[in-house]
């Protein structure tokens, strides 16, 4: 006889938190389930995107992706400006990765300032993540601590007006230490959204300026 489908707990401990989902212990196990974190993030539209396991007898969501949602970039977006993207893999401590940066300028810039940040932005992330865990680096976008520390190299070639991950995922979330996500706490959420306005004309750098030049060259 088919064993019968309940609410069953599934334990979030990557934000404190307690789902009930219908289903059989067997069947929930390796499934993804989606949340909305917009009311959680003070309007930032953010999916996580949790994976399932069973330990000991006990479900928890392990975060297998973090997701942007497409409007709430075209929020940031502004006349007059340029958005940089890019998308490439680099290796945590346990496991490899998807990287989607996506970034916004104050005004619009040269195609050789665009390569620029991009540049920048993939050498700092694949430097600072080599030597951390799949989840504290997922904890630390989630809470904004990597994308403030990669900002203030950006400014040196740029100021921009947003800089964020439009998406983090994993192919490889089986072969991370489960034990080790359940026991991390729960991330101190910080605001991440648009940054704030400053002097735009004295934060344009030598390097920027540089890179003008060699382009009219």
């Amino acid at each position: 006889m088919a064993e019968r489908k309940k609410y069953i707990e599934v334990q979030v401990p990557f934000l404190g938190e307690t789902l009930r989902i219908l289903g059989t212990p067997q069947e929930l196990q390796n499934k993804t389930i989606k949340l909305d974190l917009t009311r959680k993030l003070r309007g930032k539209g953010l999916t996580l995107k949790l994976r399932i396991f069973n330990q000991e007898e006990k479900l928890y969501g392990i975060p297998n992706s973090l997701t942007l949602a497409s409007s709430y970039i075209r929020r940031m977006m502004r006349k007059r400006t340029n958005y940089v993207e890019d998308s490439f893999q680099a290796r945590c401590a346990d496991i490899r990765v998807t990287f989607k940066p996506h970034l916004i300028t104050r005004k619009k810039v040269s195609r050789v300032v665009r390569k620029n940040l991009r540049n920048t932005t993939r050498e700092f992330i694949i430097e600072y993540i080599k030597e951390k865990d799949y989840i504290q680096v997922c904890q630390e976008i989630f809470d904004g601590t990597l994308q403030k520390t990669l900002l203030p190299k950006l400014k040196k070639v740029y100021p921009l007006s947003f800089c964020d991950i439009r998406v983090f995922e994993t192919k490889e979330l089986e072969k991370i230490d489960i034990q080790k996500a359940i026991a991390l706490p729960e991330p101190e959420i910080k605001d991440i959204q648009e940054i704030p306005k400053e002097k735009e004309e004295e934060e344009i750098t030598e390097e920027t300026k540089k890179s003008d030049k060699i382009k009219q060259e």
